[in-house]
């Protein structure tokens, strides 16, 4: 009697084992997709991509997103493997690439481009009336930079000291909301965002001030910014945009690459832009954002002046982009 439960005990521990075994053999990868701070279309993107069903039925992998401080923590996150996915501006992955990020000498070789998103230009929002029309008003203001880590502070940091007014203002490191609070609120003498427009947060701070936006493009012009920094480019928000804003807002802009850890398998890259750069696929993100109307197979190389991840030669080749 004891020799056949044993027996049985043996066959029914190796049937665990086996189901088990198979469980897990079709258990799906988890791949993380960095995205951004709330109130940014960085978190737009991840989030668009993860709740889109065609990429939740891929049978191999699933898209969590995840919250992040936005380019420059993408970047690091992305090279060192923590996320598989992000979105980064082209400027960031460059300037990573060959060791000239800010009080950063580290090379960012791992991360490679997949695909053009969206142009984020620059915006810097004061109220209306205050005087302020230029950058270097700014001196001795209360402006909100962008969160600590992201683009937006990067890029503000950039132009600001560029400008010469970087150590002349009153910083205050935050992400967009509650920049667009802390401004309705009189804490803030104007603030900057680095996304695409239109911005909520701009909209919201529209709803609670007459708003101004500053001529950007002028204060590049005139100091050089474009031949020092050649991967941005110029562009125009146009009049109507915000609330009270009724003239067109010159400005400069940097392309925002959906990028991958070198590591991640090519098939999974190829098998993602296969299924988002659909009619279904571009259709559902422009409804997740308006941003991403630019989004298209004949943009699809936009703005990458860096290496390209494997999966997506291929995918951007067989459509000719390449």
């Amino acid at each position: 009697m004891n020799k056949v439960f044993g027996m049985m005990s043996v066959i029914c521990l190796s049937m665990v084992m086996t189901f088990a075994t198979a469980a897990d053999s079709h258990a799906k990868k988890r791949i993380v997709f960095g995205g951004g701070p709330a109130g940014g279309t960085f978190q737009v993107v991840a989030n668009a991509i993860q709740v889109y069903k065609p990429v939740k039925e891929i049978a191999d992998f699933t898209v969590k997103a995840q919250s992040s401080a936005g380019s420059v923590e993408n970047l690091r996150k992305v090279n060192s493997g923590k996320s598989d996915f992000a979105t980064v501006y082209s400027g960031h992955v460059y300037l990573g690439a060959n060791g000239m990020m800010k009080n950063d000498t580290k090379t960012y070789e791992n991360v490679m481009a997949v695909a053009y998103l969206y142009g984020a230009p620059a915006q810097l929002v004061v109220r209306a009336g205050s005087g302020i029309k230029s950058v270097k008003d700014l001196a001795g203001k209360k402006v909100g930079v962008g969160n600590a880590g992201s683009g937006a502070f990067a890029n503000c940091e950039l132009f600001f000291t560029h400008m010469g007014v970087w150590d002349k203002i009153k910083r205050n490191a935050m992400g967009y909301n509650d920049a667009a609070s802390a401004f309705g609120n009189k804490q803030l003498d104007a603030f900057w965002l680095f996304t695409a427009f239109p911005s909520g947060a701009v909209i919201m701070a529209a709803q609670t001030n007459d708003i101004a936006m500053i001529d950007l493009e002028a204060d590049a012009v005139a100091s050089g910014f474009y031949e020092k920094y050649p991967y941005f480019s110029r562009l125009t928000i146009p009049a109507g945009t915000y609330k009270g804003v009724d003239t067109d807002t010159p400005s400069f802009q940097d392309s925002a690459l959906w990028v991958a850890n070198k590591d991640v398998p090519e098939d999974v890259v190829y098998k993602l832009l296969e299924v988002i750069y659909t009619d279904e696929g571009l259709a559902h993100m422009v409804g997740q954002k308006t941003t991403f109307k630019h989004m298209s197979i004949e943009n699809g190389v936009n703005g990458i002046v860096t290496p390209m991840h494997p999966g997506a030669i291929k995918f951007w080749k067989e459509k000719g982009i390449l």
